[in-house]
């Protein structure tokens, strides 16, 4: 059998959170997220935003398993310093190392020089992982529908939800929308990247959108180049957009980003 990148990534992330629980317990985890700096709320900024303009989480990836290194000049701090000046709402920090080049230390080197809510953008499979995240310095997790069960899935919503933080349920297809549906959480986040082979095709969120309910906000997940592409997705139902590698590969972050953005969605109209 042939497996697929998430197989992988799931193989070693479950040694990884085993050998990460012998190095800290998990009440030693809990300990730390309860002395971790107070969660600013993320759904609440994405939500609260000036509706005049698109709505941007900005995301901070060194690298990816499809592209390889994204970005050979990388210092997440003044990364996410860009991200701000230049409008984005919220951060998504990668923390996976193997795949992504991802650190854990990255999420709070970016919170500490700004004032946006972050979400710990990392593979999660345990309701230990939901603490660190917190311990961390996270406002948000990601729940990756086709890495975990529905029970999993639960799970770490409630974990989520227990240390005050959001959960953005990310899904790829119908079966994995009706499944986020019967969860709590409001953030829809449609990956137009297929996990499985790595594929973007952003008609996976003009499909999808339509599906999701009008109570739910939803997000637009990667292969997101231009406000083009944010206009035309906003038009099929998309609250906001998760992007990364577009912005991660231009000299000047912030007015990559401020370009992105700063055309009102009425010009569009």
């Amino acid at each position: 059998m042939n497996l697929t990148v998430l197989d992988k990534i799931k193989a070693y992330k479950l040694v990884e959170i085993e050998n990460d629980k012998k190095v800290k317990s998990l009440s030693d985890i809990e300990a730390l997220a309860k002395a971790a700096p107070k969660v600013r709320p993320f759904a609440r900024a994405l939500a609260s935003k000036d509706s005049s303009f698109h709505s941007l989480i900005a995301e901070i990836k060194k690298a990816s398993p499809s592209k390889g290194l994204i970005r050979k000049d990388f210092d997440p701090s003044q990364i996410a310093k860009a991200y701000q000046a230049g409008g984005a709402v919220c951060m998504s920090v990668l923390t996976d190392t193997p795949s992504f080049q991802g650190a854990k230390h990255y999420l709070d080197e970016a919170k500490k020089v700004t004032s946006l809510p972050a979400l710990r953008k990392d593979f999660m499979y345990d309701t230990y992982q939901v603490a660190e995240a917190r311990s961390l310095n996270a406002d948000c997790i990601l729940i990756i529908m086709a890495a975990v069960s529905d029970l999993q899935a639960q799970e770490l919503e409630e974990a989520a939800f227990s240390w005050n933080m959001d959960a953005l349920l990310e899904v790829h297809d119908e079966k994995e929308l009706e499944r986020a549906i019967n969860l709590k959480s409001k953030l829809i986040g449609i990956n137009n990247r297929n996990l499985k082979t790595f594929k973007t095709d952003i008609n996976i969120t003009r499909n999808l959108a339509k599906l999701v309910p009008e109570n739910r906000f939803l997000i637009s997940e990667s292969g997101l180049n231009s406000s083009k592409d944010l206009q035309d997705l906003h038009s099929h139902g998309a609250s906001a957009f998760l992007i990364g590698e577009s912005l991660m590969r231009q000299d000047d972050v912030e007015a990559a980003t401020r370009h992105l953005i700063s055309k009102p969605i009425s010009e569009y109209l």
